[in-house]
């Protein structure tokens, strides 16, 4: 037994224009790994419209159909293949888990002459690069400048060569063309924690955000979850069969909901959309490898799984002062990761209404039960969206919702 080759992943393009492309992943099994692939995924900007997957506990075996798109793919085979465990046994994995490091904090710093769509034009770039967004820091000058800090890890561990630091800055100079004046990239350090700091929310807009369930944020109007739990089909496994509305990122927020409540999903089967609907069919255990016999615990995580489904993010708009902030809220995984491309898909939104944003950030806000990642965006008045208007609020919460769940 070896380490991993290259057909441990396999991206078959589609035979036709419009077809999916394939992506097979056959390597041994960890606990979370579906979700971590579906994670990767997702940071590409792919959509999964089908799945198959099973695992003995050792290998796993899974395929996905995905969207075909503008896409890296020799890039994307790297990420997955890098996710996947080795051959080697669960000592040298665990051997290897401890010696890993994660990746350096770099602080990207550019000062420009603000305009409409910026902050995405540069979000876009960063996305495309493969950097993810940690912190980021937007300040608006009354002169009409900007001063944007990024804090971004590379997903590609190059970010400490010459060669990729005069890349990125090529980029960035590039899409702010003549309202460019200067890009900085270095590494970020203890005397850059004050910068990251992120502000508290105010107590009633904390409560607004976090003060409800799932099922009381959702705005769709087809938010119908139906889940059912049978433990006499398999003799070794529980059947956990889902019948819900089809959403950007469904596939993942499933697998890291049961990842954190602790249950291993052995095989499954998730199902082209037929209506706008998904059903899904997993054959689950729990940690003691045993079927989920307690109601209790069935029951619980039933109830946490039907909140992710109907609510993976929230998003309101409160009054900050005489300015209107948006809010845009997702739960962090036990892992300590947030939603891949919710930065990138809210600018979107902001950048297809023609709002401008006077200043973003990033941070963390915890609650009894969990620890949430939250986007704060404060925005500036428009002549078509005076954000005085309740109808003009309902109007961006609504295309901003409606572009993170890619409806």
């Amino acid at each position: 037994m070896g380490i991993l080759n290259d057909d441990a992943v396999l991206i078959e393009p589609g035979k036709i224009s419009g077809d999916p492309t394939i992506v097979t992943v056959n390597c041994p099994d960890e606990s979370g790994l579906g979700s971590t692939l579906c994670r990767i995924i997702l940071e590409f900007g792919l959509s999964i419209t089908r799945a198959d997957f099973s695992t003995d506990g050792r290998w796993c075996y899974i395929v996905f159909w995905v969207t075909p798109d503008k896409i890296d793919w020799d890039s994307l085979k790297n990420r997955l293949l890098s996710a996947c465990p080795s051959c080697l046994g669960s000592f040298y994995l665990c051997l290897q888990s401890n010696v890993s490091k994660p990746p350096s904090l770099y602080l990207l710093k550019f000062f420009c002459r603000d305009r409409k769509g910026l902050l995405h034009d540069v979000t876009k770039v960063l996305t495309e690069l493969e950097f993810t967004i940690q912190r980021v820091k937007v300040m608006t000058t009354p002169d009409g400048r900007v001063l944007d800090m990024f804090f971004i890890t590379d997903a590609m561990d190059l970010l400490h060569t010459k060669q990729r630091q005069t890349e990125t800055c090529d980029h960035l100079t590039a899409v702010l063309g003549e309202h460019g004046v200067s890009c900085e990239l270095e590494l970020a350090g203890p005397e850059l924690e004050s910068v990251q700091r992120f502000s508290s929310l105010p107590p009633l807009a904390a409560h607004e955000l976090f003060g409800q369930d799932g099922s009381d944020m959702s705005s769709s109007s087809n938010n119908k979850v139906v889940l059912t739990v049978d433990n006499q089909l398999s003799p070794a496994h529980t059947l956990l069969q889902i019948h819900c509305a089809d959403q950007k990122g469904l596939f993942y927020d499933i697998l890291r909901t049961s990842k954190d409540c602790d249950v291993h999903i052995c095989y499954g089967r998730f199902s082209s959309k037929v209506k706008g609907y998904r059903n899904l069919d997993l054959f689950v255990r729990g940690t003691d490898g045993k079927k989920i016999a307690d109601p209790k615990h069935h029951a619980n995580f039933c109830s946490r799984l039907k909140e992710e489904i109907l609510c993976p993010l929230r998003v309101i708009i409160v009054n900050r002062g005489p300015d209107s902030e948006l809010l845009v809220a997702n739960p962090v995984e036990l892992s300590g990761k947030g939603r891949p491309r919710v930065f990138y898909d809210v600018t979107l939104a902001l950048k297809s209404l023609g709002i401008c944003i006077f200043s973003a950030e990033i941070g963390r806000h915890s609650t009894l039960d969990r620890q949430w990642e939250v986007y704060r965006f404060l925005l500036d008045e428009s002549h078509d969206f005076p954000l005085a208007s309740l109808r003009a609020r309902n109007q961006v919460v609504d295309r901003v919702t409606k572009t993170l769940m890619g409806w």
